[in-house]
């Protein structure tokens, strides 16, 4: 699986503080689903800049995922939302909804969040938030469904069986 993690924000990007966000998301796909991290990068909230990585990395190094982290608020420059529905072909707004009613279930916050999943192509694309807690409640959400997910976008042979239900405890 080949795995692009985007960081986006102005502070982080200029070296105010350390990228905590994008190394977390590294770590936990490795450790649950042994995901290796092909691509990292640092960008400022520009959505320019968003969608000329996003592009690069789905057209031409042709990642399977991307997962981005940050700029998914309310904020005047929380603009990773924009970026992402610029460059995606089809929304799959299933997973973006699954995101925030899980989060509602910690915080009344969670409603605030623009995130946005879709596809370009074969790659997948997932706007998670900027907050460590969050990214780790966001993706046990996701976990469940990604590997088959990707399968079914990648139109790989039987995906179409996978289809089962685990109830989860």
């Amino acid at each position: 699986m080949r795995v692009g993690i985007l960081t986006i924000s102005d502070r982080a990007s200029s070296r105010e503080y350390d990228d905590r966000s994008g190394p977390l998301i590294g770590h936990l796909l490795e450790e649950r689903l042994g995901w290796q991290v092909a691509e990292t990068g640092i960008v400022p909230d520009e959505i320019a800049e968003i969608e000329k990585i996003l592009l690069d990395w789905v057209d031409v190094r042709c990642l399977n995922v991307v997962f981005t982290t940050g700029g998914t608020g309310f904020a005047p420059r929380d603009v990773t939302p924009e970026a992402t529905r610029s460059v995606i072909e089809r929304e799959a707004p299933g997973l973006a909804e699954a995101m925030r009613a899980a989060g509602l279930r910690v915080t009344p916050h969670a409603m605030l969040s623009r995130a946005v999943c879709g596809i370009r192509a074969q790659t997948l694309v997932v706007n998670l938030p900027g907050s460590p807690k969050a990214i780790r409640e966001n993706l046990e959400v996701l976990f469940p469904v990604l590997p088959h997910a990707l399968d079914l976008l990648n139109d790989k042979p039987g995906s179409e069986s996978g289809h089962r239900f685990i109830r989860q405890v």
